[in-house]
């Protein structure tokens, strides 16, 4: 994974630097993987007055904690779900900024129950997005996924919709409202269930060859501590209603398993249900709501006007009309380093 790593940080998004010091943050999800490198960068380099760390899986907040142990006292622990209204007005009074990544991402899984992740993906944004509103939140930002772009699958059209309600309350606010973004990403490389990990596993028990589901299929990746570095700085850059999209490479799952294990062989077993050969962060559909930034882009409707203005005062400009963000469509491509004892791939044996 360090080697993998290594290959995609290419950008740190570090700037511009938000400051967190003094003021209540919250972290919906925030025992999961996105959470807990959250948690740990805010302890890492700032000082709030509280960081409430909001999830409805008491082990994990007791794990966590004792991990952290008496180093960081501002960090506060909340038991809650995101699909409780009540709760979450509850827990934002005094808030100045949210980060929402409590989510149900597992796309088979929300396949096969898609009303259990419609409500904890789209009932909870909205929730998020009235307690914010209710209690004066400052800034709130929105964790998304390429998924949400042209979805096909339920976990993906629930993304979109968070994406949707966040940018639709960033127009319901009046002056001295909080501000609504969300940040739109690729693959998180080593993140829980993500096929990284997945692959070092099976490496470590010996396994002779690697299953791929397509030697075609690419994806978007970024590390987390780039994931976690791209939040704060839209936390900062925005001016309400964006869809902030990095600029990220583009790695095939044939070259992952060849850069992790370029000894080893790899065998075809099919994509799964919801899965698509190639991801996209920017559809050509969007190319008109799309402004391009240093490091990054952000999708804005039109209605969302003096936004776009502000971002293109500092620099923005509107990308070309042919403009297409794939990650079969990607300036930057990573490859797997040659090597002679690199195997074949196996194809996938259908029965009649």
């Amino acid at each position: 994974m360090k080697d993998i790593s290594s290959l995609v940080a290419s950008r740190p998004f570090d700037q511009p630097v938000v400051d967190l010091d003094g003021k209540s943050v919250l972290i919906t999800g925030g025992t999961g993987g996105y959470g807990r490198a959250f948690v740990e960068r805010v302890c890492r380099d700032y000082r709030p007055e509280r960081l409430i760390v909001f999830s409805r899986d008491e082990l994990k907040q007791f794990e966590m904690a004792h991990e952290l142990g008496d180093n960081f006292p501002f960090v506060k622990f909340a038991i809650g779900d995101v699909r409780d209204a009540s709760r979450l007005e509850e827990i934002t009074k005094d808030v100045d900024v949210i980060v929402h990544a409590a989510a149900l991402k597992h796309v088979p899984i929300a396949e096969r129950n898609p009303a259990e992740c419609l409500r904890t993906n789209v009932d909870g944004a909205i929730n998020v997005v009235r307690a914010a509103i209710r209690n004066k939140v400052s800034r709130v930002c929105s964790i998304s996924t390429d998924k949400a772009v042209s979805p096909v699958n339920v976990y993906g059209a629930s993304k979109l919709a968070a994406e949707k309600v966040m940018s639709a309350a960033a127009l319901d606010v009046g002056p001295g409202g909080p501000l609504f973004c969300s940040v739109r990403y690729g693959n998180v490389v080593g993140s829980r269930g993500s096929v990284i990990p997945f692959f070092e596993r099976l490496i470590a028990e010996g396994a002779d060859e690697l299953p791929i589901t397509d030697p075609r299929m690419t994806r978007f990746w970024i590390t987390m501590p780039q994931a976690v570095n791209f939040t704060l700085s839209s936390l900062q850059m925005m001016f309400g209603g964006e869809v902030f999209v990095p600029k990220i490479p583009t790695m095939s799952m044939l070259d992952i398993a060849r850069t992790l294990a370029p000894d080893l062989g790899t065998r075809v077993i099919g994509i799964r249900p919801g899965e698509k050969l190639h991801e996209a962060l920017i559809s050509r559909d969007d190319v008109l709501n799309t402004i391009e930034l240093q490091d990054r882009f952000a999708l804005l409707s039109p209605e969302h006007i003096d936004a776009r203005l502000r971002h293109m005062a500092k620099g923005a400009h509107p990308v070309a009309d042919d403009f297409f963000y794939a990650s079969n469509h990607n300036p930057e491509v990573i490859r797997a380093p040659a090597s002679a004892s690199m195997q074949p791939v196996k194809p996938r044996i259908v029965s009649a």
